[in-house]
């Protein structure tokens, strides 16, 4: 066994390699067809529980059926358990991958994913023991918790040369908020992190808040089986991670919700064109930021990204080579590339965002992305139109209605007000009596007092001077 460190590395792969899946389904008899035509899911079922396990692996086969999809069988995946520490064999799940057909009346691509997302909310919300790491026919998600060089040496899968992809991310972190453990590893199923969002408690509620009233033309008559959308006990990249995902299979590109949750800072920037201002102040009526420092990298397997946060307090640099590969991290001297082939050697600013189209074979930078985004609709006519600002509301000459102290506690519990807000609120009251303004004789008799005291040092002074 290996020395413990409370670290979580994981991988994640875009855009499957299909060579090495076609080639370990046939060994299970399992077709597959072309590329994404199926999808793969990562599971960590209970270690030990065979029944239950069981029960876990038929549920997900009744509910894909349900959803009108065909499953096509489970592969155990191959791990090597020697690697790693013993606290994390000890917490170690059972880790298989499972199958999903493409229905032939479902498009390739996103129209398939949300087939899969919407199986994947049903299956979490009907099954406590297992955690789905991923579900896609983009992406895939191999994670857990070890050391960097633990990663290709426990799964074998990684150690195959067919195992090909145009996009990798790779994430090691120290736990440092949170115990480690193998669910909450990096990568989520569309970020990796590096960071912390310090107005997740807020940004939670809201989004809580808004399921009353959210509707989406591409998830109609399917959008309570996916709601609740933020899984509470989620750490805060989870979180983001599960906002940022529903949003895309809402019908919201990836690039623009990344936006709207991690803007830049618009407000005051007299440098920032209008049509970019109002673009952000469009969508800040519908969404918060989320605000911390951090650096995100995410993708959907055809897009690879990164944005750094509007304070910049995470660093992100990156090398672009001349044959062909982007290079992102959060430190320089990560991998040992020759500086010859260098071409393009930056780092990512406050608010910015990189963009890698790999369908296109391009590199889109910030400000071409989001003037590209900027100048899609009227922003600035449909604020001018519809918003409203409370200056602008006249104010009714009223007596405002008082309330008995019982009526009051109410109407605190049903908005949410806690003994924390109240004590603060009394403190700030105790304060401001405490710095209320003195009569002048007061005042008089501590000047008088201070002269007294000021004499007496000179003195003192004086004579140690002479001494």
């Amino acid at each position: 066994m290996r020395r413990e460190r409370p670290v979580t590395v994981s991988v994640f792969c875009c855009r499957y390699p299909t060579k090495f899946f076609s080639k370990a389904a046939k060994q299970l008899g399992i077709e597959l067809g072309e590329e994404r035509d199926y999808g793969v899911g990562m599971f960590f079922f209970p270690a030990g529980r065979v029944k239950k396990r069981n029960r876990a692996k038929k549920m997900f086969e009744v509910i894909v059926g349900k959803e009108g999809m065909e499953f096509l069988g489970w592969r155990e995946v191959p791990t090597d358990p020697t690697k790693l520490g013993q606290k994390a064999v000890d917490c170690m799940p059972y880790i298989m991958q499972g199958f999903v057909k493409r229905p032939a009346d479902v498009e390739k691509g996103l129209a398939f994913d949300r087939k899969l997302y919407v199986a994947r909310r049903v299956f979490e919300q009907s099954n406590d023991d297992t955690y789905v790491v991923s579900l896609s026919s983009r992406t895939i998600v191999y994670k857990g918790m070890f050391l960097v060089e633990q990663l290709r040496l426990f799964f074998a899968d990684l150690q195959d040369k067919d195992y090909e992809s145009a996009i990798a991310t790779v994430h090691s972190r120290f736990s440092t908020n949170t115990n480690p453990s193998w669910e909450r590893a990096h990568p989520n199923r569309f970020i990796v992190h590096n960071g912390e969002i310090n107005t997740i408690k807020g940004n939670a509620d809201k989004m809580l808040a808004r399921e009353e009233t959210m509707e989406s033309e591409h998830l109609k008559g399917e959008l309570q089986k996916v709601l609740p959308v933020i899984n509470s006990e989620g750490s805060d990249s989870a979180m983001l991670d599960n906002t940022l995902e529903f949003l895309v299979m809402s019908g919201m590109e990836l690039p623009l919700a990344v936006m709207i949750m991690i803007p830049e800072p618009w407000a005051n920037n007299n440098i920032m064109s209008q049509k970019k201002k109002d673009f952000y102040q469009y969508y800040a009526t519908m969404m918060e930021p989320w605000d911390g420092p951090a650096s995100i990298l995410f993708s959907d397997g055809d897009m690879m990204g990164a944005v750094l946060d509007r304070n910049g307090l995470r660093p992100s640099r990156y090398y672009i080579t001349d044959d062909d590969y982007l290079i992102l991290s959060s430190e320089v001297g990560v991998l040992d590339i020759d500086p010859t082939k260098i071409v393009v050697k930056e780092r990512l600013r406050p608010g910015k965002m990189l963009l890698v189209d790999t369908v296109k074979g391009r590199v889109i930078d910030d400000d071409e992305l989001k003037e590209t985004y900027a100048n899609k609709q009227p922003y600035g006519e449909w604020l001018d139109r519809n918003l409203l600002k409370l200056e602008d509301l006249k104010i009714p000459n009223e007596r405002v209605p008082e309330y008995t102290k019982e009526e009051r506690q109410r109407m605190q519990k049903a908005f949410g007000y806690t003994s924390t807000n109240l004590c603060a609120r009394r403190s700030c009251r105790w304060r401001r009596t405490a710095t209320r303004v003195h009569p002048p004789w007061v005042l008089t008799h501590r000047s008088q007092r201070l002269r007294v005291t000021i004499s007496r040092c000179l003195i003192t002074s004086n004579s140690c001077l002479r001494r």
